[in-house]
């Protein structure tokens, strides 16, 4: 975008796929390339420092995630922890925050939350990542009755 030189994380090869009639409910761990074009509803996170996500129109996430690069095109209802790039194409829409080193913006993408840029450095496992994790955890509380609740 821009001309900028850099090839367009677009073009990543992917190496798995969430099908437009595919709902999963649950936590997605990846290597490699993963697009969504269904819905996930749970964290997804990377395990490589060379993960790229993708999601179509049709694609969205429903809990927050951490990857490396991201192109994303469809909904995130969560935080996005991108430690390198981040892409919002046209229809991308995020409700959550949003941490990268690196942003590409189109006209008619939506952020409903904080922009938040990082140092750059960071590989999946280092803090920036420990950080992420610790945003997937639950919210814990003690109600009055010495009980745990989760939010």
């Amino acid at each position: 975008m821009f001309g900028s030189g850099n090839k367009s994380k677009r073009n990543a090869e992917i190496d798995s796929l969430v099908g437009g009639n595919t709902k999963i409910c649950g936590d997605v761990h990846f290597t490699g390339g993963l697009h969504v074009d269904g819905v996930i509803e749970g964290n997804v996170i990377a395990e490589s420092d060379n993960s790229v996500l993708t999601t179509s129109e049709k694609g969205q996430i429903n809990g927050n995630v951490t990857v490396h690069n991201i192109v994303l095109n469809g909904a995130v209802v969560g935080d996005v922890h991108a430690l390198h790039h981040v892409e919002l194409a046209p229809n991308a829409r995020v409700t959550g925050n949003v941490y990268y080193q690196v942003i590409e913006m189109a006209m008619g993408a939506e952020v409903n939350g904080n922009l938040i840029h990082t140092k750059g450095g960071d590989k999946v496992g280092s803090n920036m990542t420990q950080a992420a994790k610790k945003a997937l955890e639950p919210d814990m509380a003690v109600d009055n009755m010495d009980k745990v609740a989760i939010k």
